[in-house]
């Protein structure tokens, strides 16, 4: 069982759910909801690998895991960026591959990129198809034709090391299975991002994803002490030691390389033991900086929860922190969201608590905590339903230095409502913090119009703008697709450029891996 996405929708169909009536009547006040259904229908494009290619697919993993049919091809078509969505909604398959292929091990996916590349066969790694950057549209212009190289059969826990507190996954494995599997030791990862229950330990790693207990657990790439990469030119196995000095560490040059570099083939992560107790609480700040400041605080004094994120004056006053009750009954002021998790809370707990107080918080109990935890993976279903009423929501991230946070904020907010105009809805939030700086994650709603994708593409286009010229990353945690490419060329710079595309002419010589993607 894959457990597959719905190719026009975010997530398991069972889950999607039509605006509650509270919630359809502000949108119909704000924006004046149309209903704009899916195209049911598709006519798939058809396969344009040759039989004889097929055949030799075939021999490496033999002919039950080559998949031509519409459905599996469908299935296997783009991520779920807004573009991705808006052209699946619209019945567009353009980019679909013309085989999904799925390996059993890392000797399999070599064979599959040695075949790929004697025939000029454009490959693109899938893991859970979460990408909400364009990272699964590769260009096929010029190859044989395009190759899904589903990973969903690499599900494995390998081996644990409960002495040094590590786990060697491999690269298919989603996060809920993850988790389950490490339970059974009495571990855990802690890695838990909005697309925790479709992405996989392989996307994680290509995209370096940063989830919701980054303020306790850290980003993916720190949980990160080893990995396998097959690429056309050999194999890459780095992480002999949890630190060394040996020159540049090649872990990193794999993490956020997406596909174009090799296929991840297996993860070695840092684990640690299951929570005994957790406590979700919400707090009040009077205002946006105000809750910054003690973000920071906590920050640089090495106090930080497992989790928090703080909502600015106008996402607070909608209520969005509780993705079950939007437009529910808020609060004035800022919501901070903090999460307890691990084996003893009550001192770190009473520690945090006192320093919020001391800086202006007031404490709102552990309701809201709750609400937002039991809301935490379910945005993107919200999207679908504002796409089926004609109210586009998307969301974009980025992240810089505490003492650029308040220009950052204002320029980006800024530009997304001048490109959108009056009548839309511009929202933040602070969604990870470090000593030295933050991440601001930005939702918009707005009327879909004759042109959503347009739209959309004109408002991303001027919050990226933005967000550079403001000294800031063009993304903190969504990765870069073929989204943020143009964005990614102006952030490092033509010497940064010419390094990425050094390392992708030594080990993917031919261009084969995700071709369009990530490199500018």
């Amino acid at each position: 069982m894959t457990h597959d996405m719905h190719p026009q929708r975010w997530g398991d169909a069972a889950h999607a759910e039509p605006l509650p009536a509270s919630t359809r009547e502000l949108v119909e006040l704000a924006f004046g909801a149309v209903d704009t259904p899916a195209v049911d229908s598709v006519t798939m494009p058809s396969s344009e690998l040759a039989a004889h290619l097929l055949g030799t697919l075939a021999d490496i993993v033999g002919p039950e895991h080559v998949h031509v049919d519409d459905h599996t091809r469908r299935l296997r078509t783009r991520g779920k960026s807004t573009p991705d969505l808006l052209k699946a909604r619209a019945g567009d398959v353009s980019d679909a591959p013309d085989a999904v292929v799925r390996p059993a091990s890392a000797d399999e996916v070599d064979a599959l990129l040695g075949w790929a590349a004697e025939h000029h066969v454009a490959v693109v790694p899938f893991g859970g198809g979460t990408s909400v950057t364009g990272g699964l549209v590769a260009a096929r212009e010029g190859f044989a034709g395009l190759v899904s190289i589903d990973l969903v059969r690499m599900d494995q826990l390998l081996e644990v090391d409960p002495v040094s507190m590590t786990a060697r996954l491999q690269p298919g494995m989603r996060g809920p299975q993850a988790e389950a599997a490490l339970a059974e030791h009495g571990l855990r990862l802690g890695h838990f991002p909005q697309s925790f229950e479709y992405a996989t330990i392989g996307g994680f790693a290509a995209t370096r994803s940063s989830g919701q207990n980054s303020a306790g657990f850290g980003r993916f790439d720190q949980m990160v002490v080893g990995l396998r990469l097959a690429t056309p030119a050999g194999e890459l196995v780095a992480g002999s030691s949890p630190a060394n000095a040996a020159g540049p560490d090649l872990r990193q040059l794999v993490l956020g390389s997406e596909g174009t570099f090799g296929i991840i083939t297996e993860v070695t992560v840092r684990v640690r033991p299951a929570a005994n107790e957790t406590a979700y609480e919400a707090w009040r700040f009077e205002s946006f900086t105000a809750g910054r400041d003690a973000m920071r605080h906590l920050a640089q004094n090495q106090i930080l929860p497992t989790i928090i994120r703080l909502s600015d004056e106008t996402e607070t006053a909608l209520n969005l922190a509780s993705q079950s009750d939007v437009g529910g009954e808020g609060v004035t002021g800022c919501l901070m969201i903090v999460g307890h998790e691990g084996a003893s809370i009550d001192g770190r707990r009473e520690l945090i608590a006192s320093t919020l107080t001391d800086l202006g918080g007031s404490s709102l109990g552990e309701d809201r905590g709750q609400s937002w935890l039991e809301g935490r993976f379910h945005a993107p279903y919200l999207r679908d339903s504002m796409l089926d009423v004609g109210v586009l929501v998307e969301t974009m991230e980025t992240a810089t230095f505490w003492s650029n946070a308040d220009r950052l904020y204002t320029d980006v907010k800024a530009a997304l409502e001048a490109s959108l105009g009056e009548g839309s809805i511009v929202l933040c939030h602070v969604s990870h913090v470090y000593e030295t700086g933050c991440s601001l994650y930005f939702t918009i709603a707005t009327s879909s119009g004759d042109d959503p994708l347009g739209r959309w593409i004109a408002a991303k286009s001027a919050a990226s703008d933005a967000m550079i010229d403001a000294g800031a990353t063009i993304t903190h945690h969504h990765a870069v697709g073929t989204d943020h490419k143009p964005w990614l060329a102006r952030e490092i710079g033509p010497v940064g450029v010419a390094m990425l595309r050094g390392v992708k002419d030594a080990v993917d010589p031919t261009g084969i891996l995700n071709p369009g993607i990530l490199i500018p």
